[in-house]
């Protein structure tokens, strides 16, 4: 063979891959999810989720504190309250879980990134992102129950907010509240694109959010349609998201491709609790190796487009970029 074009010439040693490399992360693009409860002394596995658990608000501190420690500088909290009613009123209220939880989590690791997840689905008793109107979601009468939510996380301490029920026009709802108050600051992260999906099963189960009765496809996105995914996107950042996310991940990188190329704001995407757990369920069963798969699965979702990834694996990620097996 007399070629000119050797595409392995690059391959040839690890220094030299690792010069070349097309797709770079950092640990201080992840994100790593947590689920706050009330009580004490619980650090509680989650069944379906395996090696991620419920904390207590005093268990909490040391679970942030190996956060850190893992070289990870984000977290989003999740909450979920002792008691639920129609309109999901524990989101807002100055003593809420996720109100004391940022408050204990800021006394205790104040390094840390502090986002909050703002939807009503953790605190209705119907289990759906916002008020209802006999048995559908009423759009226009949750806006300002997201607003006042997100106010009162930002007040609390929350670093960001993440609104993640997918009412049209929140993020205007949330953006006007906020600046209207002084927090003119503080950054939105939209969960523009985020598909109606079954890959959300276990993290159903992990906050307690199933819907009572029929499904959240009248909300969230039919996962037939890409082009739509760029229209919410684009529709956010108008409204003043500074950050927009697709959700799910694995299954949705064309979809974070497309949205990467037509916004001007940081791409974030959320490897959700299904990922998760297909992979930890596999690798327990010995059929793949676990660190590799997590490796590449991540890898992927940046090389499509995103900058930012929420992951249930972001400690290990953290761990195998230190070490030189991702990066």
């Amino acid at each position: 063979m007399n070629s000119k074009k050797r595409p392995r010439r690059l391959r040839g040693t690890e220094t030299l891959r690792n010069m070349v490399r097309e797709t770079r992360m950092d640990k201080a693009s992840l994100i790593y999810p947590m689920f706050v409860v009330e009580g004490k002394g619980i650090r509680r596995e989650i069944p379906s989720m395996p090696g991620q658990y419920h904390y207590s608000l005093d268990m909490l501190p040391a679970a942030l504190e190996e956060v850190a420690k893992s070289g990870v500088s984000s977290v989003m909290l999740f909450g979920i309250p002792e008691k639920k009613d129609e309109l999901g009123s524990s989101a807002w209220v100055e003593d809420g879980i996720i109100q004391r939880a940022l408050e204990a989590g800021k006394k205790a690791v104040p390094e840390l990134y502090y986002i909050t997840d703002v939807c009503m689905c953790e605190y209705t008793s119907h289990g759906h992102c916002g008020a209802l109107c006999g048995r559908h979601v009423d759009n226009d009468r949750t806006l300002p129950l997201l607003a006042k939510t997100a106010l009162s996380h930002v007040r609390a301490g929350a670093d960001m907010v993440a609104p993640s029920d997918m009412m049209d026009g929140r993020v205007e709802a949330i953006r006007q509240i906020l600046d209207e108050n002084g927090y003119l600051e503080t950054p939105i992260m939209s969960y523009a694109v985020k598909y109606a999906s079954a890959f959300y099963g276990p993290f159903r189960e992990a906050a307690d959010s199933a819907p009572a009765f029929g499904d959240r496809k009248t909300y969230q996105m039919d996962y037939h349609n890409a082009k739509e995914g760029i229209k919410e996107a684009l529709l956010d950042v108008e409204e003043g998201a500074d950050l927009v996310m697709v959700k799910p991940a694995l299954s949705y990188l064309d979809v974070i491709r497309r949205v990467s190329e037509q916004v001007c704001v940081p791409v974030a995407a959320y490897s959700v609790s299904g990922e998760y757990a297909m992979i930890k369920a596999a690798a327990m069963k010995g059929w793949i190796d676990e660190a590799s798969v997590v490796c590449e699965a991540a890898t992927s979702v940046y090389r499509a487009g995103a900058g930012v990834l929420l992951t249930y694996y972001a400690k290990e990620l953290a761990r195998f970029m230190e070490e030189g097996r991702i990066g």
